[in-house]
């Protein structure tokens, strides 16, 4: 494929059918970027009228990995570093980290965080703070994360699990969110990735489900059954590690479509996205497979990693501002975790990662050492979020138009966020 030949086909594209703009730069920019390298064509798009002149403002963006070497106890250390960075910086002791943030997604265990910090408590503010969030995971981390079994290298979606959820949550939906969230698992009935999204479930029927049954899920490796409030829609899941281990472009994704609640977002340069890692495998089973599990480990790191990659080509020159990655190198070796004495180990390792010069993924190239350690990272990712916010409350152009109970039944047209079409219950 050549440049030419690939502009001339967009050309095509565009005239065949009624194709948003914005949608065909955003795909010019990351088709070009990724295949060819070259730099962004202004001439390629003109902007609607409608935005040209609207103050440019970022859409904050939280993304948390699945399990990873340290059963989601990296990003709970991560959340609560930085969340004591905006306190500190602004001020106010009271800081919560999903005031700045839009958007939350997070697969598998990082599922499970983004649900305690988004989710709406009975004083009206997120059930846990990231200091609690943190204690939950280290403390229930065997009943969530059981001992090795199958191809999988630990067992998800045990009874312990779903009891210790219910707990938490209750009887809360999607629709009892904060903020916009994400969480994947994968739908064995369809064979293909679902995206569970508070927007979706405001908009349309059959598409709110219980936060304890779509946490349960992205932390299975099982087959769960799940059945909308309404009971319209039904998907036999199963974890979202399996579908998106690293669900940063799929929240990407979501917000460049979502022009209800994102409507002056224009493509990655309007973004602000922190995405975080839960520790890379032990190097050591990268050279033998040892066994089906190390596959899994090893394909699920891949993954990630090619997500990391193609996210932080797409931003360009600008992700050293607007996008940050935080992951832990292999140090925490094949020892698995089986006691609580153990886990709680995992806070000094997770604290050793956060120290960490961490690795970063270049396509085609390996890997390269960064220069500033993750700590380092999460002080300066924490000043453009405050920056952001303050000037928000200088502007008199809302950012975000978030979506209520009661709103606008109609989906949207460009929806992205359900990836498969969930399956009806028969009557």
């Amino acid at each position: 494929m050549t440049a030419a030949v690939s502009t001339t086909s967009m050309l095509e594209f565009e005239s065949n059918m009624d194709v948003d703009k914005l949608t065909l730069e955003i795909f010019s920019i990351l088709e070009n970027k990724f295949l060819f390298g070259y730099e962004r064509d202004p001439k390629l798009v003109t902007p609607s009228p409608t935005v040209r002149n609207v103050p440019a403002g970022k859409i904050r963006i939280l993304s948390i990995d699945a399990g990873g070497s340290t059963d989601g106890v990296l990003a709970a250390k991560s959340l609560v570093h930085l969340e004591s960075a905006l306190r500190r910086k602004t001020g106010n002791p009271n800081a919560c980290i999903t005031d700045f943030f839009d958007v939350v997604a997070g697969s598998g265990v990082g599922g499970i965080l983004a649900g305690l910090l988004s989710t709406r408590g009975n004083d009206g503010e997120p059930k846990f703070s990231t200091e609690q969030a943190l204690k939950f995971i280290v403390e229930n981390g065997r009943k969530i994360c059981q001992k090795p079994a199958g191809v999988f290298q630990r067992v998800f979606g045990s009874s312990k699990a779903e009891k210790v959820l219910k707990k938490v949550f209750g009887e809360l939906t999607l629709k009892d969110t904060l903020k916009p969230v994400l969480i994947p698992c994968h739908d064995l009935s369809t064979g293909a990735p679902v995206l569970f999204s508070r927007a979706d479930a405001l908009e349309m029927d059959g598409y709110d489900f219980k936060m304890a049954g779509i946490c349960g899920a992205t932390i299975a490796n099982k087959a769960v059954h799940l059945k909308s409030i309404d009971g319209r829609r039904k998907i036999v899941a199963v974890g979202g590690g399996v579908a998106m281990n690293n669900p940063t472009a799929a929240a990407i994704t979501h917000v460049l479509n979502n022009k209800q609640e994102f409507p002056f977002c224009k493509g990655v340069e309007d973004l602000l996205v922190v995405s975080l890692g839960n520790g890379e495998s032990d190097a050591g089973v990268r050279s033998t497979i040892s066994s089906p599990a190390a596959f899994v480990r090893i394909a699920g790191d891949g993954a990630a990693d090619m997500v990391d990659q193609a996210v932080s080509m797409a931003f360009g020159e600008a992700r050293g501002n607007n996008y940050v990655r935080i992951q832990g190198n292999a140090i925490v070796g094949k020892k698995q975790i089986t006691n609580n004495k153990e886990n709680r180990n995992m806070l000094k390792i997770a604290e050793e990662m956060l120290a960490q010069k961490n690795v970063e993924s270049v396509l085609f190239s390996g890997k390269k050492l960064v220069e500033k350690t993750n700590k380092e990272k999460l002080e300066v990712i924490g000043g453009e979020l405050i920056k952001e916010e303050e000037r928000r409350k200088k502007s008199t152009v809302p950012t975000v138009v978030l979506k209520v109970q009661g709103g606008s039944p109609s989906p949207r047209s460009s929806s992205a966020t359900t990836l498969s079409t969930l399956s009806s219950v028969s009557a």
